[in-house]
């Protein structure tokens, strides 16, 4: 997919660049990217590659949430300033970049990331200049750095809800497709621990690079062997060629149906509702999701980028992570990285997912998890809701069957 042409989000933004221009004067004892009139941030997502495809809505949800605030006041009297970049599908580039935001722009805080080989990579950058990323997409989890708040959801908020709603459905074979980097590798790690912990059976595990496009293999022995249902980790643009081989090889919904943890409403634009109508995912948030707060987000998205631009739940907890960064500057009164981090526990907004809240131990969020179903429009309806938001577990602490699980 290539990047969205510039709009009058992007316009706003440019004009602020060049006010900024202007107002270079510092207030003593702020950061170096901190002026009187303006507060430099960054936004690092791929804007080319093959994680394009769900990384350009990503940008555009950041910048929306900035256009927000700086209208409304800007955040202890600054207009955001933000240095867009792109890491380009690349683990290495995204470091590179990383650095340069924080090195080269002084950027008091940077939202970004998509793959947890970007984030893995971004991560030393970050805790080496004692910098703050917001990391936006649900990962698997094992991990938590002083230098990320992580505002998708970790395995007990997504994976292992889905496995029990398969559970609960009457699935005990599971046939598992992902792509060959860190978060797939390790979420079905767990989902093996997992399975064999509750009576289910792992009738397959198979791997493909990113942007990966042949999979007639796979799709062919998911038709042979017909598991009670694939949980599919694939990332990007493969996803495209996936669905669209597994219908052509005719497995159904009805026969199998795939449970997806990174596919969301962008990515089912481009797969084509046909090719993926019935099928199920595991988030937090859908464009359908009802909340007061969600039917406004969904009308300032679609007002500034087109009616035809969809809301999908990595962009909105790229969204929110603008919102949680200015709530927890306020509450510190201050834009330095170790005063943010002090003010970040109990920090709480009212996002288009409902009520979150940042848990101060491991810098993850509160929220609910949600399954759905594709429907015939290319949206996702909720079948499935977590009673109550879950607590964030990054390390399973609470699972005696993930005592084992390294990461």
């Amino acid at each position: 997919m290539a990047p969205t042409p510039p709009g009058p989000r992007t316009t706003a933004i440019a004009a602020t660049l060049a006010l900024a221009l202007t107002a270079t004067a510092c207030t003593p004892g702020d950061p170096a990217g901190v002026t009187d009139d303006t507060v430099t941030v960054g936004m690092l997502h791929s804007l080319s590659g093959t994680m394009a495809i769900s990384e350009v809505t990503v940008r555009d949800a950041v910048e929306l949430a900035i256009d927000e605030i700086n209208a409304d006041g800007g955040v202890l009297g600054r207009q955001i300033q933000p240095v867009i970049e792109d890491g380009a599908s690349d683990e290495a580039t995204f470091a590179d970049r990383a650095n340069k935001l924080l090195n080269d722009d002084h950027a008091v805080t940077v939202f970004g990331g998509w793959t947890s080989a970007s984030r893995k990579a971004m991560l030393p950058v970050f805790e080496r200049n004692n910098g703050l990323l917001w990391y936006p997409v649900q990962y698997e989890g094992l991990e938590a750095s002083p230098n990320i708040v992580y505002t998708g959801a970790t395995t007990n908020q997504q994976i292992i809800p889905a496995l029990d709603y398969l559970r609960e459905q009457g699935h005990t074979s599971l046939y598992l497709v992902g792509s060959d980097y860190v978060f797939p590798r390790t979420a079905n790690q767990i989902i093996t621990a997992y399975a064999a912990a509750h009576d289910m059976q792992i009738t397959a595990e198979e791997y493909t690079p990113l942007g990966h496009t042949e999979y007639s293999t796979i799709t062919n022995d998911i038709a042979r062997t017909e598991p009670d249902a694939v949980l599919n980790t694939l990332n990007g643009d493969s996803n495209v060629s996936f669905f669209q081989q597994l219908r052509s090889a005719g497995v159904t919904p009805d026969d199998s149906p795939v449970l997806s943890v990174s596919v969301a409403e962008e990515e089912i634009e481009g797969i084509g509702p046909d090719n993926i109508a019935g099928h199920l995912t595991a988030w937090n948030y859908y464009q359908t999701t009802e909340t007061d707060t969600n039917t406004g987000f969904v009308e300032a998205f679609t007002d500034t980028y087109g009616a035809e631009r969809v809301t999908s739940d990595p962009m909105q907890s790229a969204y929110n992570a603008v919102y949680l960064w200015k709530a927890a500057v306020e509450e510190a009164d201050s834009f330095e990285v170790d005063d943010v981090r002090a003010a970040l526990d109990g920090t709480t907004i009212e996002a288009p997912e409902g009520t979150i809240t940042i848990d101060g131990d491991t810098q993850h969020v509160i929220k609910t998890a949600r399954i759905g179903q594709i429907n015939d429009d290319g949206l996702i309806d909720e079948i499935w809701t977590s009673p109550e938001p879950i607590t964030p577990d990054p390390y399973l602490n609470g699972y005696d069957w993930a005592a084992d699980l390294t990461g």
